[in-house]
């Protein structure tokens, strides 16, 4: 135990020490005396002059952030990079071949289109992106918003036409009519989407994706997950149903799918099913020897090789009815306008593609940088975003982002920079142009199959629930909101109730801060929650009220209410009590009674208070602090007052929290002064930070009863002044405890603390 002792006090004796003794510092006299402002005499039009300003420095920086690959490629180390690079390249091209026929089944377009889409942004990101690390292309989210925009604006109704013979035969579908249709949906909302990222991008609006929280991020990509899941499963069991969109689409979808169950085609399923558990086993084996495995085993390039040549083999479109992807042509096409006709339909939708695209790829741009230690520009990664959706839609693309399994497979593999993505787009552009004829006979349900698993990781997303759970409600909370939302609404209404969910989740924290009365741990000048802490003790007469929001028109009220109620002090009591006391008073001169008892229990102290005359009472304390007197009084003529006058002269307000004040919250805390000084008790404030008492200033709060001298740097400041102000009150905190520790003097008005701190802390006398 000794030992123990010995080694607490060597340690404490080690630790630096933090003196300070000066004079106690107001606002008064730290604006007017110890600091000042520098001089700032640039007019608004040299500022503006200065940005404007050009010169070869500045034009080069411009160029290099503009186009970061010539920040990187000059220097490129090409015997320590190249291989890596090349191996990386050839493994993502491996899966982003069939991604891209997958994707744009999602997207509602013909499979080639989802080829041309990992060609064109994939070779524009290389030139525009700042991350080395992920591959931009084709995604599922975005395609199945992508799809549903196109189902809604084409759907079936429109392009059933009657028999050219002019029989009696029913309508039949124009399927190439109807896929044009859609493919200038997608492609006209994607030129829309690259202008809003591009005009974000250049009006420096990168911190858009911090509305979008990673808790709503996870619930709306999981929903959007499940919508990806509903829309195969037709594909999978080889029914023909209609697609649909909007609120309860997903619902729809299984009803139609059940309702026609019948249908299924067996060798569709069996062959799909096949696909998912060699695709499940492959992508179990790659995690699982992800350390002994020199490049992962590519199962999506194998499951769409091996089923086109089986369904070549076996003619399965022919004789067993299975569905194939159909005609691919070869080549690229020419560049052509988008149909700008369909614009005024599909601005909303492009903006939630916008954001969602952004938000998706700058989050996973970031996690790849912090990993290997470099920084990307979120404005920047807008651009490259934006002038690749932008450009290749005129080349008939729909819009990308960045896919997560293929940027886990880029960065596995050893992919140092984007010339792996380059690479992988000229593998996509190789099969465009010489073999994309090949993969005409590949069955949908593969593709199917490749969604499916490769949607896996998203459906993990579900473990977040009871972590969240433990960890904090609010974020559960909006977590549960945004998927049920987009599973039940729809993507596109699903994220809007999201952000306006997460916004007001903001509001409500805002609205609900926590708050506390704070006492003076002993010896250390730290002040904590009385309610929390044993160690922490009151001074008497001095209330320090601690809430952790800023005050504006949302809370003012709330935090009127909050102070109040936790101070035990209400002005409008005190004042009716006043007056109830003075007319008593009054009536027991009148009756000329020299003696009349009045009790009353004061909250605070819980003692009671006895007014034995009026005379005696008008030279009693201000605040009710009333003498004792063994005079006798008439029980019948005694009056009961609740609440009773307070002993509390001082509160302090701990701003330290609060970031921002309005005129609303400071129209309310300076009636809240006043009201409290008309009852005697001086209300200060502690800890404003240089930017909020600015903005104190800006809105003339220091006028009237208000003034400068109230405000303090520190807590501790308020409280040496308010002792120091209110002399007859004891110094000492009301802790039985606390009172045998040293305490500040209120006549020296200075400080001496000895504590745990920074070394160098200045001493000043």
């Amino acid at each position: 135990m000794e030992q123990e002792e010995a080694a607490a006090r060597d340690e404490a004796d080690s630790q630096p020490l933090y003196r300070i003794e000066r004079p106690v510092y107001d606002e008064a006299f730290i604006s007017s005396q110890l600091l000042n402002r520098k001089d700032n005499s640039t007019t608004f039009g040299q500022k503006l002059a200065q940005q404007f300003q050009c010169s070869s420095k500045r034009a080069k920086a411009a160029a290099l952030t503009f186009l970061p690959i010539l920040t990187w490629l000059p220097s490129y180390p090409v015997k320590q990079y190249l291989f890596s690079d090349v191996v990386s390249g050839l493994s993502t091209g491996v899966v982003q071949l069939p991604q891209g026929l997958a994707y744009a089944m999602l997207a509602a377009v013909p499979p080639v289109y989802g080829l041309y889409s990992s060609f064109y942004p994939v070779l524009l990101y290389t030139f525009f992106g700042t991350s080395r690390h992920i591959s931009v292309g084709t995604f599922a989210v975005i395609s199945l918003m992508i799809g549903a925009v196109a189902v809604r604006e084409a759907p079936d109704s429109m392009f059933y036409v009657l028999p050219a013979n002019g029989s009696n035969a029913s309508a039949v579908l124009d399927v190439e009519a109807r896929d044009a249709r859609r493919v200038q949906v997608a492609v006209v909302l994607t030129t829309l989407v690259g202008i809003i990222q591009l005009a974000l991008g250049l009006l420096r609006f990168g911190f858009v994706a911090i509305y979008l929280t990673e808790p709503l991020v996870r619930g709306f990509t999981t929903a959007a997950s499940v919508h990806v899941v509903v829309s195969q499963l037709k594909y999978l069991l080889g029914v023909k149903t209609q697609r649909f969109s909007g609120p309860l689409s997903a619902i729809y979808s299984i009803t139609a799918v059940l309702s026609d169950i019948t249908s299924t085609n067996v060798p569709t399923v069996i062959l799909g099913l096949v696909c998912i558990v060699f695709l499940y086993a492959v992508k179990d084996l790659n995690e699982r020897f992800k350390k002994k495995l020199p490049i992962p085993i590519p199962g999506e390039i194998i499951v769409v090789i091996v089923s086109t040549g089986i369904s070549y083999g076996l003619s399965l479109s022919e004789d067993y009815k299975v569905e194939v992807v159909g005609k691919i042509p070869t080549g690229l096409l020419p560049p052509s306008a988008p149909e700008f006709s369909l614009l005024p339909s599909l601005v909303t939708d492009s903006f939630a593609v916008a954001i969602v695209g952004f938000s998706m790829g700058i989050s996973l741009a970031k996690t790849f940088a912090l990993k290997h230690g470099y920084s990307v520009d979120g404005n920047q990664e807008l651009i490259a975003l934006g002038l690749c959706n932008f450009i290749s839609s005129f080349f008939q693309t729909f819009a990308i982002t960045c896919s997560m399994s293929r940027s886990l497979v880029q960065e596995s593999t050893g992919g140092k920079t984007q010339i792996a993505g380059l690479l992988a787009s000229l593998m996509v552009l190789l099969v465009v142009v010489a073999i994309g004829f090949v993969f005409q006979p590949l069955p949908q349900t593969a593709l199917a199959a490749v969604i499916m698993v490769n949607l896996l990781g998203m459906f993990k997303q579900f473990r977040d629930i009871p972590v969240l759970w433990r960890t904090s409600k609010i974020e559960l909370a909006i977590w549960v909101v945004a998927f049920v939302a987009s599973v039940l609404l729809g993507l596109d209404y699903g994220l809007l109730v999201a952000i306006s969910f997460a916004i007001l989740s903001v509001i409500y924290r805002t609205q609900s801060p926590k708050s506390a009365i704070l006492g003076h741990v002993p010896g250390t000048g730290l002040y904590c929650d009385v309610d929390e802490y044993e160690e922490a003790a009151e001074y008497e007469g001095i209330k320090i009220f601690y809430s952790n929001a800023s005050v504006y028109f949302v809370n003012s009220d709330l935090y009127v209410s909050a102070l109040k109620q936790k101070t035990g002090v209400d002005p409008d009591a005190l004042q009716a009590a006043r007056k109830t006391q003075k007319k008593v008073m009054e009536k027991a001169k009148s009756n000329n009674n020299p003696s009349m008892k009045l009790c009353g229990t004061n909250k605070q102290q819980e003692v009671s208070h006895e007014v034995l005359s009026y005379e005696a009472a008008a030279e009693a304390h201000t605040n009710g602090q009333l003498g004792e007197s063994g005079g006798v009084s008439h029980p019948e003529e005694a009056a009961f007052l609740e609440p009773a006058l307070s002993a509390v002269h001082s509160i302090i307000l701990d701003w330290t929290p609060c970031s921002f004040i309005d005129s609303v919250g400071a129209k309310a805390i300076k009636q809240v002064i006043k009201e409290y000084a008309a009852v005697d008790v001086q209300v200060v404030l502690a800890g404003c930070s240089r930017s909020l008492l600015g903005e104190l200033d800006t809105l003339q709060f220091f006028s009237g009863v208000v003034s400068t001298s109230m405000v303090f740097p520190t807590i501790h400041d308020a409280v040496l002044r308010c002792l120091h102000s209110n002399p007859r009150t004891s110094a000492a905190p009301t802790d039985e405890a606390a009172q045998r520790e040293p305490v500040p003097s209120p006549e020296g008005c200075s400080e001496d603390l000895t504590g745990k701190a920074d070394l160098g802390a200045p001493s000043a006398v």
